[in-house]
């Protein structure tokens, strides 16, 4: 092999390994993000939940119970879209990411090789 193939197959390799850190730089970073979103919900659920234990010591009656539970039925409801719909923004966020370090490693690699294969322009 010609010395410039082996320091492209050299290139290659460092390539990878960078390409690896990347991707787990990028896995961490989703990491935190899910993790958080995560803990936005759980906080969401348990603040309802006490709420919940509230409204049944503190009711007055029956009727007044089933209204507040419907109030608050409503507003968790919406909350919890909102927890949805912002998680969902992060997930089409991390899978932008993941694509353009996709195509831009692949493209880099693709040149690469081209180098390294006979009749090809190398």
């Amino acid at each position: 092999m010609s010395e410039a193939k082996i320091e492209t197959m050299n290139d290659i390799t460092t390539k990878a390994m960078e390409n690896l850190n990347k991707i787990a730089e990028l896995n961490m970073k989703i990491l935190d993000k899910v993790t958080s979103r995560q803990k936005e919900a759980l906080g969401l659920i348990v603040e309802q939940g006490k709420r919940q234990m509230k409204l049944a010591t503190e009711a007055k009656g029956p009727k007044e119970f089933i209204e507040e539970q419907i109030k608050l039925t409503k507003e968790t409801s919406e909350r919890m879209l909102e927890e949805a719909k912002t998680s969902m923004q992060v997930i089409s966020e991390m899978g932008d990411e993941y694509r353009s370090l996709v195509k831009e490693e692949t493209t880099q690699l693709s040149e690469k090789i081209r180098k390294l294969t006979p009749g090809t322009g190398a």
